[in-house]
C-alpha cells in the first residue's frame, strides 16, 4: 500500500480549509485517511499551518510520499529538514544533539522571518488605515468649505433681496 502525505479540503464554498493528512494513495481526496498530521487555513494572511511534525518525520520515514503542495507546507513547517537531519543521525554524521540544535536554530530563525511578516503586514494595514481616514477627513473638510461657501452665498442673496425689498418700500412710500 503506497502512502500519500496530502490535503483534504473541507470548509464552505469560497472559503478552503485543509487538512494534512496521511492517506492511501487509491483513497478519494475527501476520502478516509490513515492519519490527520495538521491543517492548513489558506484564507488568512500569512497562511496558518498547524502541523505535527514528529508525525509527518515518521511517515516520511515510512516512505509516505508528499504531494506538491503538502511538500511545500511540509518545507515550510521543517519536517522536511527534520527528517534529512534524523536520515544524517541514522548514517552517523550528525549526533541527536546536533542535529536538534540545528533544526532549533532553523525554526527560531524561521520564526524571527514570520513575525516580521506579520510586523511589516500590520503596518501596512495600518497605513492604509491612516491614509483613507486623512481623504476622508479631506473630503469632509471639502464639504463643509462648500456648504459655508453656499451658506454664505444664501446670505448674500437674501441680504440683496432683503436690500431690494427695502428701497422698493422706500420707493412706494416716496410716490
Amino acid at each position: 500500500m503506497s502512502v500519500k502525505i496530502r490535503l483534504q479540503r473541507h470548509g464552505k464554498k469560497g472559503k478552503p480549509f485543509f487538512w494534512i493528512v496521511a492517506a492511501d494513495a487509491r483513497a478519494k481526496r475527501d476520502g478516509k485517511f490513515l492519519e490527520k498530521l495538521g491543517t492548513y487555513n489558506p484564507t488568512s494572511n500569512p497562511a496558518t499551518i498547524d502541523l505535527d511534525v514528529d508525525g509527518a518525520v515518521k511517515w516520511l520515514q515510512n516512505g509516505a510520499q508528499p504531494t506538491d503542495t503538502a511538500r511545500a507546507i511540509l518545507s515550510y513547517k521543517g519536517a522536511l529538514l527534520k527528517n534529512h537531519l534524523a536520515g544524517g543521525v541514522r548514517k552517523g554524521a550528525l549526533t541527536e544533539e546536533q542535529a536538534e540544535a540545528k533544526f532549533n536554530a532553523w525554526l527560531e530563525e524561521k520564526s524571527g522571518k514570520v513575525d516580521a511578516k506579520k510586523d511589516t503586514l500590520a503596518k501596512a494595514d495600518a497605513d492604509a488605515k491612516a491614509k483613507a481616514l486623512e481623504a476622508e477627513k479631506a473630503v469632509n473638510d471639502a464639504r463643509a468649505a462648500a456648504a459655508a461657501e453656499a451658506e454664505a452665498e444664501a446670505k448674500a442673496a437674501e441680504e440683496a433681496a432683503n436690500a431690494e425689498t427695502a428701497e422698493e418700500e422706500t420707493a412706494n412710500e416716496e410716490e
